[in-house]
């Protein structure tokens, strides 16, 4: 959202999740902006859907909190899981077995990708947590 002086024109600031930064300068990229989103999402469940296969399913719950607990504070990112700087994808390794969970950004009817994935007005995120031989 772009905020407007006194006089009803734009005054360079362009808000973003957590924060601001002036347009003249410290300009956001529109991954800094994706990754954000997808930082705060991930670590709240809130802003999107969140979506479990059958194999995360049949885990008894408490495997499924310390997967999803694991999801939440997931920070491994690097130019191999990551080269896009975006956070949509990571992977865990818990008690021997491998899971990935993603990040898809959709339009909002879920239809089709999203037209701008940085702007959550037309954005939907679905998180997938899956076992690693599901992918």
């Amino acid at each position: 959202m772009t905020t407007c002086n006194a006089s009803g024109e734009p005054d360079g600031v362009i808000e973003m999740a957590g924060g601001s930064a002036a347009a003249s300068g410290a300009t956001v990229s529109k991954a800094a902006a994706i990754r954000d989103l997808n930082d705060a999402f991930r670590r709240s469940f809130l802003g999107g859907r969140v979506m479990v296969t059958t194999a995360v399913d049949s885990l008894n719950a408490l495997e499924r909190f310390a997967l999803v607990l694991a999801v939440r504070r997931f920070d491994s990112f690097d130019a191999g899981n990551d080269p896009h700087g975006e956070h949509d994808f990571g992977s865990i390794d818990l008690h021997g077995t491998r899971f990935f969970w993603k990040i898809d950004c959709y339009d909002r009817a879920c239809e089709y990708a999203s037209p701008d994935a940085s702007d959550p007005a037309v954005t939907a995120r679905v998180l997938t947590i899956m076992r690693a031989d599901e992918y």
